[in-house]
């Protein structure tokens, strides 16, 4: 399942993915797999994803959270 919420999050903060990728400490393509849904994240880069994103874990990896 596709992940728009942390494309929409990245997009809204003027981010590519490779800046976000390089603030989280991973690379472009693990960015990438996350946003196409063919990656599924630890809770720790779900996490750290959130912190650099300025949003919660339910905003962003909860299927019922709001975007």
């Amino acid at each position: 399942m596709k992940n728009l919420k942390v494309k929409a999050a990245r997009a809204a903060m003027d981010l590519s993915q490779q800046q976000l990728a390089e603030l989280c400490g991973v690379s472009r393509q693990t960015i990438n797999a996350i946003e196409k849904g063919d990656y599924n994240p630890t809770i720790k880069l779900c996490i750290t994803i959130c912190r650099v994103l300025g949003k919660t874990l339910d905003e962003l990896f909860w299927e019922g959270g709001e975007a």
